[in-house]
């Protein structure tokens, strides 16, 4: 079972958050990069025949991709095991599970913000996300204390 918050708890964790996911989306660009030159050497290598293969060029662009993919991973989970949910590494959005009037949903924060200031139902996802308001702050709650 997830871990749920109280609004105070994800905020506590915000600043620590805000450096693992900005880490976590530059990974991500790097990533992305390697892959699309490991691709591009390929097709390349479709296009020649095979022939000339600079099998150097090959394996350290597959070593630089692997590296990135093994450290992006690690930043991910780095954030998980706050117990956040990375949602979308393109916008550097995480979601926090709590309940409201019982039913559980997640508290919203994206990279930049400086604050949790949403939250959005199981379904809804970040096109749903609503103002935290009185309502919501009498309302929800996390995980009893252990």
């Amino acid at each position: 079972m997830a871990k749920r918050f109280t609004l105070a708890e994800a905020q506590s964790l915000v600043p620590r958050l805000e450096a693992a996911m900005r880490n976590a989306v530059t990974l991500k660009t790097e990533y992305e990069q390697a892959e699309a030159g490991v691709r591009e050497f390929l097709e390349r290598v479709t296009l020649m025949g095979g022939m000339m293969v600079d099998r150097e060029q090959a394996r350290t662009g597959r070593e630089r991709r692997d590296g990135l993919a093994k450290r992006l991973k690690a930043a991910i989970e780095q954030v998980q095991e706050l117990g956040c949910v990375v949602k979308d590494l393109d916008m550097g959005l995480v979601d926090f599970p709590t309940l409201f009037h019982g039913v559980e949903v997640c508290l919203c924060w994206k990279l930049g913000e400086t604050r949790i200031e949403y939250w959005h139902g199981m379904e809804e996802g970040f096109r749903g996300r609503k103002p935290i308001d009185d309502d919501f702050l009498r309302h929800h709650r996390g995980d009893p204390p252990q």
